[in-house]
């Protein structure tokens, strides 16, 4: 009976341990971004010769590639941009056109022509304006086709080809490609980077940017 009541209390401890761990790993751990240390001058000289716009602040850069209609990238603007500006953080945003993906389109002729033009004149207010109206409202008006266009379809393709070169780059350091990909410096100087889909996400990039967590 006492050699039964001693497992008990070990298989009751390992279970209350690993419940901790568990949990750390579940709620924090796991949503921690990454430091990238491996190609670090690659992927900063790739984001910087980019066609990314932003307010032109001048505090920390805060690159972040997207899409028109990810709702993950949405909510990230709508949500945490104020903040982010509000404490200088010049957020530069890649809008991205995506590939075709076994023949079913992932993009619009209005999306490609106004990320093309956003990477030529790299306009915040059109930024601002695009994201402001409903997708489906979105007519690109005074903005050049880039289909038809060999200069301006390069342009949208220069966008996928961001995406197909940072990707096997941020798999390298533990990040998993996904919209919206985060990437910033630190204040001691690291890089750092996160698929940032979820809102457990946020505290971790606000606080390594010197906000309130």
């Amino acid at each position: 009976m006492k050699s039964f009541r001693l497992w008990g209390m070990a298989a009751l401890f390992v279970a209350l341990v690993g419940g901790t761990l568990w949990a750390v790993w579940n709620f924090d751990l796991r949503w921690r971004p990454h430091t990238i240390a491996k190609d670090e001058a690659k992927v900063a000289r790739l984001l910087e010769q980019a066609g990314w716009v932003s307010p032109g602040l001048t505090g920390p850069k805060l690159y972040m590639v997207s899409f028109r209609s990810c709702p993950d990238c949405l909510r990230f603007k709508q949500e945490q941009f104020p903040d982010l500006h509000a404490a200088g953080v010049d957020t530069r945003v890649i809008e991205i056109a995506r590939r075709d993906v076994n023949g079913v389109a992932k993009s619009t002729p209005t999306e490609r022509s106004t990320v093309a033009e956003l990477w030529v004149n790299r306009s915040w207010r059109l930024a601002q304006d695009w994201d402001e109206t409903p997708i489906e409202a979105w007519e690109a008006s005074g903005i050049p086709p880039a289909d038809g266009d060999a200069a301006r379809s390069a342009v949208v393709e220069a966008g996928r080809d961001l995406v197909d070169e940072l990707s096997p780059l941020m798999k390298k350091n533990g990040v998993a490609f996904a919209y919206p990909l985060l990437v910033w410096w630190t204040q001691d100087g690291k890089m750092r980077a996160c698929a940032c889909e979820r809102r457990e996400t946020y505290k971790h990039v606000r606080k390594e940017l010197g906000l309130d967590g």
